[in-house]
């Protein structure tokens, strides 16, 4: 049994539906066991990517099946409509949603996608993150498909049991399975890497943005 994370209310910060499965979803699993209160944030369902033969709002219903495999209720979903590859231009509105979410959220953690992911729709929401919530604690989780180098000095041991529940979240998105990164391996072989780092089985890797005890 590992030790309690200090942290209690969480936010974390997905661009589309799947991104904080991929980057934080054993470390999400883990703070549930613990009695955490997770809220999430989408701000595309990505309709215009959609794979041929899916009806256009096929991610949201995938995105809820997944929140409903960590028992994240519905009123802790926050989504938004956001083009994709286009929130350049939406950059004033996202922040107010985000200073909306802080307003009423009050988190004591918010992950977000870190700050050297090169993703356009990732990068705008890594950087008006750190200006919504500059003042609380915040983790950038790793894609490595979206990243040309990895910082990573925050290591957060997961179970066996919460890489499962990440495993079977992402398994949610059968849209999206034929994405080469979606396979159970990838990411297994990833936690396995960096559970290496820090003499764990398992563990996910995280940017430190800002912490505050």
């Amino acid at each position: 049994m590992f030790k309690n994370l200090p942290y209690q209310t969480i936010l974390a910060l997905s661009p589309h539906t799947d991104d904080i499965e991929f980057g934080c979803g054993g470390t999400l699993a883990r703070l549930i066991e613990q009695g955490a209160e997770i809220h999430t944030a989408v701000f595309s369902l990505c309709e215009q990517s959609v794979p041929e033969g899916y009806p256009d709002d096929v991610l949201l219903h995938e995105m809820r099946a997944s929140a409903a495999v960590y028992g994240i209720p519905e009123s802790q979903q926050h989504v938004y409509q956001y083009p994709v590859r286009r929130f350049s231009e939406h950059r004033q509105d996202i922040l107010e949603e985000m200073v909306a979410l802080r307003k009423s959220i009050q988190p004591d953690l918010v992950f977000t996608p870190a700050t050297y992911d090169i993703h356009q729709d990732h990068e705008v929401i890594s950087q008006e993150s750190i200006r919504a919530f500059r003042f609380g604690s915040m983790l950038g989780y790793e894609l490595p498909w979206n990243n040309l180098h990895s910082a990573a000095p925050c290591l957060i041991t997961i179970s066996q049991e919460n890489l499962k529940k990440k495993s079977t979240a992402l398994a949610c998105y059968k849209s999206q399975g034929f994405r080469h990164y979606s396979q159970p391996e990838i990411f297994r072989a990833q936690a396995t890497m960096r559970g290496l780092q820090n003499r764990s089985d398992l563990s996910e890797a995280f940017e430190v943005i800002r912490l505050i005890y």
